[in-house]
């Protein structure tokens, strides 16, 4: 026991006083911020060569009705429909939408341009042409249009949970967000140090300084020694990053939101703006509030308990294979057989399991170990009873115990074999060897 604390803790020491440990600990998250202020900064701002689209309008019903939005401009041409072919072929940038004069009977609204144009332009072309048209046979048929515009319901779900202490709020889109978030990270860790394990192995191994250390312990001690100590280091990279990545979120908020909330402050009457003060709104606060609904003091437990049991499960089988060759690139043969069950629960967490938590098939997703850390992960934020969070957790300590003695038996012989090709058959061999 003594000697697997002295590789848990060599393991763990020599990768966290990296620098590359850390300056990722404290770049990852400043680059997700960055990235996610840039796409916010982008999207406000909006494209720097906004297309001007000159209308000709044969039928009367659209002219000089058109409304300038970030996407398009437009403007009212008087050219005829030869002339204004002539100036697209002449012109790159040219963009002409011609109406004909039937259009209500059925004609086709065109748009020339040398170049295919941008789906936000085409779609603001069209929700426009829909709008118009709406109101012109609104008119036609003797309804008011300003009347029917103004009878629009404006109807919300609010999401409630009854619980035996009564009700609570819930919300579906944080539960969504910190679902697939957590099954990223998990998805991320299992690759990322279940391949460090591997990579240590086969470093190791053919640098002959196994030969050394398998000398003063036993193969096993070495490999959950390697297993135990690149695992909390995984853990202590991943705590790090969701507390400063928290802190940078609330900092950041505050600063992209400021502006939007001091805006919607100014369009209130002063008499109101004490309660507005009360009660704040803006998207910075929307989600805040969405965020509270999530019951993190559950969440945060279980993500520790599923990435460590997952990332133990998958590193033993890393482990053996890392044993089993001598460089990366003979690894691939191994590779997808072990990795196919987690890229098929993480393909499945976004098309189905998200839309579906309470159906059998997420149900056996987050109940077999292979796939259980990223699918329970998923339907976790909707409400999981306890006795299937608890066998979960139970089934994927024993699917752990299971591939770390498969795995160990593999490990004892494959870490002292060279120069040999191996195959699945090769290893089935070296599992069934005795002692």
């Amino acid at each position: 026991m003594n000697k697997t604390l002295l590789i848990i803790q060599r393991e763990y020491l020599s990768r966290v006083k990296k620098k590359a440990f850390l300056i990722m600990t404290f770049l990852v998250p400043l680059l997700i911020i960055a990235m996610y202020a840039l796409i916010f900064f982008l999207s406000m701002r909006g494209g720097d060569n906004t297309p001007t689209v000159e209308v000709i309008d044969e039928s009367g019903i659209f002219n000089k009705s058109f409304e300038n939005k970030r996407s398009v401009n437009f403007k009212s041409s008087t050219l005829s429909l030869s002339e204004a072919k002539k100036k697209v072929i002449n012109e790159e940038e040219a963009f002409i939408l011609f109406i004909p004069k039937d259009i209500k009977s059925g004609g086709s609204i065109e748009l020339f341009a040398q170049k295919n144009a941008g789906l936000s332009v085409i779609s603001s072309i069209e929700n426009q042409l829909n709008e118009q048209m709406r109101v012109k046979l609104l008119q036609d048929a003797g309804i008011d249009s300003e009347t029917l515009d103004k009878i629009k319901p404006n109807l919300s779900v609010v999401s409630k949970e009854l619980t035996v202490e009564g009700e609570k709020d819930s919300s579906s889109g944080a539960a969504m967000a910190v679902g697939f978030a957590a099954a990223i990270l998990i998805y991320m860790s299992l690759f990322i140090y279940g391949i460090q394990v591997m990579r240590g192995i086969i470093e190791e191994k053919t640098s002959r300084i196994v030969e050394v250390v398998i000398s003063s312990v036993k193969p096993f001690q070495l490999m959950m020694g390697k297993i135990i100590g690149i695992g909390l280091v995984g853990l202590t990279q991943f705590l790090l990053w969701i507390v400063l990545s928290v802190g940078l979120m609330s900092i950041a908020s505050t600063i992209l939101f400021k502006d939007q909330v001091e805006q919607e402050k100014s369009e209130i009457p002063m008499a109101d703006q004490s309660a507005a003060a009360a009660t704040p709104k803006g998207p910075g606060t929307d989600i805040l509030k969405a965020l509270q609904t999530v019951e993190w003091n559950y969440i945060l437990p279980a993500f520790i308990v599923f990435f460590l049991g997952g990332y133990m499960l998958y590193s033993a089988l890393f482990a053996a294979v890392g044993s089993a060759v001598e460089t990366d690139t003979e690894t691939q043969q191994f590779m997808l057989p072990i990795t196919l069950p987690l890229l098929f629960t993480y393909i499945m967490s976004f098309s189905f399991i998200v839309n579906n938590p309470d159906s059998s098939l997420s149900f056996w997703l987050s109940i077999i170990p292979f796939t259980s850390p990223i699918a329970m992960m998923v339907r976790l934020p909707f409400g999981v009873p306890n006795w299937e969070l608890a066998l979960s957790i139970v089934l994927l300590i024993g699917g752990f115990l299971f591939t770390t003695w498969v795995a160990s038996r593999i490990y004892r012989v494959g870490i002292l074999m060279y120069g040999k090709k191996v195959s699945f058959k090769e290893l089935g061999k070296w599992f069934m060897y005795n002692e």
